[in-house]
């Protein structure tokens, strides 16, 4: 890496920044898991199938800005809890629609806000070019830090404790 003129003090600035999003982020996770029992990854997922059931994982994944693996693997939990159930859909019985069961839509009525959600609609209230520089700014971050090429998995869900 080259020589940076940047003064230490804006560079600071950021990292504090940093660090009270990741504690944020963190501490929200942990208390979705407590209240709900379920990592945040496996809470937003609810949330979206609450609105409307996907009509396949891929559909899903792109909802969740996601992977279709990563994605599934939520969706597999929470079927094992009988929070979802997967069926063929109505307009094309080749296909599985994921849905939310009754249990999932109580649960979801009683959990407190996700990670996710807080973070989309933190960023929706970010005017438009902000947004997009933003977007621009953090994806030269991720790439100088070497993980540009690392999996966008769902927030918290690769290392949340106990949500299998």
């Amino acid at each position: 890496m080259g020589t940076n003129t940047i003064p230490p003090e804006i560079v600071g600035s950021a990292l504090v920044a940093i660090r009270r999003l990741v504690r944020t982020l963190r501490t929200t996770a942990v208390s979705v898991e407590r209240e709900t029992g379920l990592s945040t990854a496996q809470t937003f997922v609810l949330q979206l199938l609450l609105v409307t059931p996907a009509e396949s994982m891929n559909e899903l994944a792109e909802r969740t800005s996601t992977d279709q693996s990563s994605v599934s693997v939520v969706v597999s939990r929470l079927e094992a809890k009988g929070l979802v159930a997967r069926q063929p859909s109505p307009a094309d019985a080749r296909r599985t629609q994921v849905v939310i069961t009754n249990d999932g839509i109580a649960l979801m009525r009683s959990k407190p806000s996700t990670v996710q959600e807080r973070l989309t609609h933190a960023l929706a209230c970010l005017p438009p070019d902000s947004l997009q520089l933003l977007a621009t700014e953090l994806n030269n971050l991720v790439a100088l830090l070497g993980a540009g090429e690392e999996p966008a998995t769902l927030i918290f869900e690769d290392d949340a404790p106990g949500t299998n």
